[in-house]
C-alpha cells in the first residue's frame, strides 16, 4: 500500500508501484491539469511538487511526474496545479496572465507549479531567481520574454515579504492556498509503509529507465530505494564526500563543502539536465546507465570516485569508477548488485574545471564533455586527473594524458603536446551528436579550455590556437 497526501487529502492506493505518478494523477485521481508532453522529462508539462518533512516544516521540489514511479510518492505531499488554486488566481497565475505568459495552455501548468515551488523555497541556494526555477519548463508558442517578466515580477513581490513565519504570509498574500497550513500535521499522520519491495531491478528516480523502457517497467519486479521516507542524500565525513544510493544530482549540487572547494561548482551542475530532473535523478542510476557522455560520470571520473557495490547478502566490494566501465554499456557489476554509495575526496586547494558542448546550453545531452582536476605547486602540476565523454564507447579517463602532465610545468607548448596524446587516446564515431572529426575538434578545444580557465596568466587562447 502506498500512502501520500495529494493536494489537500490523504491517498492510500494499491496501484502498481512501478506505474508513473503522472498516470495515477491523470487517470486514477482524474486531475487532468497536469499535462502529458514528451514523457521523457524534457518539456516540464507534467511538473508537480513533491514535499517531504524536513525538521519542523516541509521541503518542496518540482519533479517530472512522467518519469517518477508512483512508489516514490510514498509519505510525500504531492501537489498538482489543482492543489495550487485559491478562490481566484494565485499570485503566480496572476503574473502569468498579466504578463501575457499564457497561450495554448499545455505548458502553463508546469510553469506555474515550478514557480510556486520557488515561492515555497525562494531563498534556496539552487535557484538564484524565479527564472532559474523554470529551467526545466519549455514553452513552444508564447515566447519566453513574457514568462521571464512574470518571473521577475514574482521576485519583486517576494522581496516585499518580511514576516518570520513565511508560510502564513504566503497564504495571506495569496501565493499559495490555505490547505498548506495543515500539511505538516497531515504528513506526520501518514502511516509508515507496509509495502516492502524486493524486486530484481532497482529503480531510483526513474529518469533514465522510464525513458528507455516505459512499457516494460510496470511488469518488472522492481525495488525502490526512495519508497521509504528517510533519504540520506550527500554528506561529508572529514575530507570525504559520500553519496548514498538514492542521492540525487540536486543533493550533490547543494553540497556546501563542494561549493566552497570548487568555486564554479554551481555553474557546472547547472549544465547537468534541469531542476526537476536533478531533483529526482539519482547519481548511482546515472552511473549505471553507463552513457559515454553522462555529465555526472565525467565529473566523478576526474574526482577519482569509488563505488561501493552491495548484493542481497549484504556483501560489499569497492570498485574505482575508472575501472568500472568495461565496454559499451558493460560494467564491473553483477546482476544481483547495486550501487550502495559513492565517495571521493573533496579537492583541497586543487583546481577543477568542467566543460561541455551541446546543441543547447541547458537541458541537453553533450556532444563532448570533459573535466579536469589539477594539484599545482606554483606552475608545476604534481597531480592531474582528466576525463572526457562522447569520444569513446565508455566515459573515458584520459590515463595517458594525465600521466604525461604529472610533474610537468604548465605552459602553452605542454598543453599542445598533451592534445596530441589526447587525439591518440580517443576514438569517436559519427552519430546524431556530430561527426567523428567534429568531436575530435571539440575534444581538443575543451581540453585547451581547461588550461585557459585554470591558468589564465600562463595559457592564453592565442597561444593554443
Amino acid at each position: 500500500m502506498i500512502r501520500f497526501i495529494l493536494n489537500d487529502h490523504e491517498v492510500s492506493t494499491d496501484a502498481a508501484p512501478s506505474g508513473t505518478l503522472l498516470d495515477y494523477i491523470r487517470y486514477t485521481a482524474d486531475l487532468r491539469g497536469t499535462k502529458i508532453g514528451c514523457r521523457e522529462g524534457d518539456c516540464g508539462a507534467c511538473t508537480v511538487l513533491s514535499g517531504r518533512l524536513r525538521g519542523n516544516g516541509v521541503f518542496y521540489e518540482g519533479i517530472t511526474s512522467c518519469l517518477t514511479p508512483l512508489a516514490n510518492a510514498n509519505g510525500k505531499h504531492i501537489v498538482t496545479i489543482e492543489g495550487l488554486n485559491t478562490d481566484g488566481l494565485n499570485r503566480v497565475q496572476e503574473n502569468m496572465v498579466n504578463c501575457s505568459g499564457t497561450q495554448c495552455g499545455i505548458c502553463t501548468p508546469g510553469f506555474v507549479v515550478s514557480l510556486c515551488g520557488y515561492v515555497l523555497n525562494p531563498r534556496s541556494s539552487l535557484s538564484k531567481s524565479a527564472r532559474d526555477a523554470v529551467d526545466g519548463n519549455i514553452c513552444r508558442c508564447t515566447g519566453y520574454k513574457s514568462i521571464e517578466r512574470a518571473a521577475k515580477r514574482l521576485d519583486q513581490q517576494l522581496s516585499d515579504l518580511t514576516s518570520g513565519f513565511r508560510l502564513e504570509e504566503l497564504i495571506e498574500g495569496n501565493f499559495i492556498p490555505s490547505h498548506f497550513r495543515e500539511t505538516v500535521n497531515k504528513l506526520r499522520k501518514v502511516e509508515p509503509p507496509d509495502y516492502v519491495p524486493g524486486g530484481k531491478r532497482v529503480v531510483g528516480g526513474g529518469t533514465d529507465l522510464y525513458v528507455q523502457k516505459p512499457d516494460e517497467i510496470p511488469d518488472m519486479e522492481v525495488e525502490f530505494p526512495f519508497f521509504y521516507r528517510e533519504k540520506k542524500g550527500v554528506w561529508v565525513d572529514g575530507e570525504i564526500c559520500i553519496i548514498s544510493g538514492n542521492g540525487t544530482a540536486t543533493d550533490l549540487m547543494d553540497c556546501k563543502e563542494l561549493s566552497k572547494a570548487i568555486p564554479g561548482w554551481y555553474g557546472f551542475m547547472k549544465l547537468v539536465s534541469s531542476t526537476p530532473i536533478r531533483n529526482i535523478g539519482t547519481i548511482a542510476g546515472n552511473l549505471v546507465n553507463a552513457s559515454p557522455i553522462g555529465d555526472l560520470t565525467i565529473l566523478l571520473l576526474a574526482l577519482d570516485a569509488e563505488l561501493v557495490l552491495k548484493n542481497r547478502e549484504e556483501v560489499e566490494r569497492n570498485v574505482p569508477l575508472r575501472s568500472f566501465y568495461k565496454g559499451y554499456k558493460k560494467m564491473d557489476m553483477q546482476e544481483s548488485e547495486w550501487v550502495d554509495r559513492i565517495s571521493f575526496s573533496i579537492p583541497d586547494e586543487d583546481l577543477f574545471n568542467f566543460e561541455k558542448v551541446s546543441k543547447r546550453k541547458y537541458l541537453d545531452i553533450a556532444s563532448v564533455n570533459s573535466a579536469i582536476r589539477v594539484k599545482a605547486e606554483g606552475r608545476v602540476m604534481s597531480e592531474v586527473s582528466c576525463s572526457i565523454g562522447g569520444v569513446a564507447a565508455v566515459p573515458l579517463y584520459l590515463e595517458r594524458v594525465s600521466a604525461f602532465l604529472k610533474g610537468k610545468e604548465v605552459d602553452a607548448g605542454r598543453v599542445l603536446d598533451a592534445v596530441e596524446i589526447l587525439q591518440k587516446e580517443i576514438s569517436p564515431i559519427s552519430d546524431a551528436r556530430g561527426s567523428a572529426d567534429y568531436k575530435r575538434l571539440l575534444a581538443s578545444q575543451l581540453f585547451k579550455a581547461h588550461f585557459i580557465s585554470l591558468f589564465p596568466t600562463v595559457v592564453k587562447m592565442e597561444h593554443v590556437l
